[in-house]
């Protein structure tokens, strides 16, 4: 008689996943802010080995219990850390390696998000000592972060500055009310160097994702300016072209 075919039900019952080596699995988070017009990411202090004393970014590794998926983990991360919901979180890629971790063969999955920290109350939590936004400007050429953070913060600061030459995603650093010429200035902050006005204020009008709030300007040493905010359901625009040079 043939032997027995067991069903996929009966496999999975006597699988063991440790049977196997499994790499040590986390998700890091480039969390971005501006500050006086400065573009900032999120540095925490460690305090517990491996590389106890360096600054990293903020993660952990997956709760199996806890997180159903990817964006899970970095959600409960980001509130961890923040104290807030984010309104913009994207996936910026994988990394992986034998030697990124001292700890064993060693994967994560790195996302960044976009913040106004106007009120936000930091925390290090759990295995850090400190907390602090950095100026991106002064990240540059550092090889002093723990594991491979500077190379992450590298990549997303590529992807974040590309992004804004042809989307809406430099609304997610403001506050919930606002005017263009502060999300102009964002605009400038994070490309280092200005656009022109006009043809920015065009874009703005075609994207088609901000609203006027009605009854309320900004009073001060000029004319009112008209407050906006993010109209619903458009977390991010495209654009049919990048950004316009000052002329």
């Amino acid at each position: 008689m043939p032997a027995h075919e067991i069903t996929e039900q009966e496999f999975l019952q006597n699988y063991r996943i440790h049977d196997f080596d499994v790499p040590l699995t986390s998700v890091d988070l480039v969390i971005f802010t501006l500050q006086e017009q400065c573009l900032k990411v999120l540095l925490v202090e460690r305090g517990e080995h491996p590389h106890k004393g360096r600054w990293a970014l903020p993660g952990g590794f997956i709760d199996l219990k806890r997180d159903t998926d990817l964006d899970a983990t970095a959600m409960r991360k980001l509130r961890e850390k923040t104290g807030v919901e984010i309104s913009y979180l994207e996936q910026l890629q994988g990394f992986g390696s034998a030697t990124r971790d001292p700890r064993g063969w060693s994967a994560t999955f790195a996302y960044f998000a976009l913040i106004d920290a106007q009120g936000v109350a930091l925390s290090h939590g759990a295995g850090s000592s400190a907390a602090s936004w950095v100026p991106v400007g002064e990240l540059a050429g550092r090889r002093d972060l723990a594991f491979d953070h500077a190379g992450i913060i590298d990549v997303a600061l590529q992807r974040l500055r590309a992004k804004v030459e042809y989307t809406s995603l430099p609304v997610h650093l403001l506050a919930a009310e606002f005017t263009l010429s502060d999300l102009q200035q964002v605009y400038e902050a994070i490309l280092g160097r200005a656009v022109d006005k006009s043809a920015f204020r065009k874009r703005i009008k075609e994207g088609d994702f901000l609203e006027e709030i009605a009854g309320r300007q900004r009073h001060g040493s000029n004319r009112p300016a008209q407050l906006y905010r993010l109209r619903e359901g458009q977390s991010l625009v495209y654009f049919n072209r990048a950004m316009s040079p000052l002329r």
